[in-house]
């Protein structure tokens, strides 16, 4: 099914926020793309990246320290794929597609792809946020987590809101063993097709695992004086710490309180414009926060990040005034949380919600259908 925005209402807010924020960076006389800032943090999380990769390998400190380093080399590589990556492959890092496309091998560099991130994350999921069998990143653990009302439920989600942060913890390793390959050759990711891709990504894909299987499990098991279990252990929590990064920060901009999930009509029609429908489904969380914006590369303003893909993200924080002011002015939502643990809860919450009560409605319904 063909989804299509057909809505009329509330039309002006895009055309007013555009304008606006276009009038900002004319006014400001600044790039909307990256600035001294961006690539300081480019500069920064990279340099920790190779640093902290370059003291595990030495072979100079005991097993100990080194899954210290493993852990925190874990966070910087989701950092990267927040700061860096990210802005990267949307574009929005350069006005110049070449270094855009350097850059965004950032991301193959730290065990994924960025040509299945691309299809799955810039068209699928940007186009089509929280629908159900368009968005793919409502597929969070099939089977396992429910995150939208239209997935179909199971007795052991009832207890999702304490398992899931668990299984996010293994997001990374699953990206990097196993759901890059599986997406890759999918005819479809969500409502885009994924049935073609040029050659040279079929080198990438293998080129780029290959590479990071070497750096990753290859080269500390031939140069590092450690057990297997040690290496196992080292390897284990570097991606749990990551996944657990990943998880949540993605996590708590679509799947909180007051976001909708909304499901196409029979000819595929969804009754709001696109802009309306980003601003229904997507939230802020600590808007205010320096440590947040330094870290999640934008992703706590995913609001003005699904309005403006294109600009890089270090705009974001100014650019969520203008748009917070316009939606205000037109009625539009404006969902966000005030700090990391208000968004944290909220998204608590919203598992027991697709757990816990769905279930009771959904036995409630089988109870009635059995007594009929």
């Amino acid at each position: 099914m063909r989804v299509k925005f057909s809505g009329k209402n509330q039309q002006g807010f895009f055309a007013e926020v555009k304008e606006e924020v276009e009038a900002y960076f004319q006014q400001k006389n600044i790039s909307k793309n990256a600035n001294g800032e961006m690539i300081f943090k480019t500069v920064f999380f990279l340099s920790l990246m190779v640093g902290l990769y370059g003291l595990i390998i030495s072979n100079y400190f005991t097993w100990l320290p080194m899954l210290g380093m493993a852990i925190i080399l874990g966070m910087v590589q989701a950092f990267i794929g927040f700061n860096v990556s990210h802005d990267a492959i949307h574009g929005s890092y350069s006005s110049s597609r070449k270094v855009n496309k350097i850059l965004s091998l950032s991301f193959n560099l730290i065990g994924a792809n960025a040509h299945v991130w691309d299809v799955a994350h810039n068209q699928a999921h940007h186009t089509f946020t929280n629908i159900p069998e368009h968005d793919e990143d409502l597929e969070v653990a099939p089977g396992l987590v429910r995150v939208s009302p239209a997935e179909e439920w199971k007795p052991i989600m009832r207890y999702q809101q304490y398992y899931a942060f668990a299984l996010y913890c293994f997001a990374s390793l699953s990206w990097v063993l196993r759901k890059d390959y599986v997406k890759f050759f999918q005819k479809k990711i969500g409502g885009v097709d994924n049935s073609k891709h040029p050659k040279i990504e079929y080198f990438n894909l293998f080129f780029f695992k290959a590479l990071y299987y070497t750096l990753f499990i290859v080269f500390p098991l031939i140069f590092i004086d450690i057990t297997w279990w040690q290496f196992l252990l080292g390897f284990l929590a570097m991606h749990i710490a990551e996944g657990l990064v990943l998880g949540l920060i993605f996590q708590l901009a679509h799947v909180v309180e007051g976001t909708e999930f909304p499901e196409p009509a029979e000819n595929g029609s969804i009754d709001e414009t696109w802009a309306v429908h980003q601003m229904n489904t997507t939230a802020n969380f600590a808007r205010k926060s320096f440590l947040a914006k330094f870290l999640c590369g934008g992703l706590n303003f995913q609001v003005e990040h699904h309005l403006f893909p294109n600009i890089c993200h270090v705009h974001y924080p100014k650019l969520s005034e203008i748009v917070k002011a316009t939606a205000d002015k037109h009625g539009v939502n404006y969902i966000e949380s005030i700090t990391f643990y208000d968004a944290l809860k909220s998204h608590y919450k919203m598992l027991k919600k697709f757990g816990s009560e769905a279930s009771v409605e959904i036995l409630n319904k089988e109870e009635k259908f059995q007594a009929a």
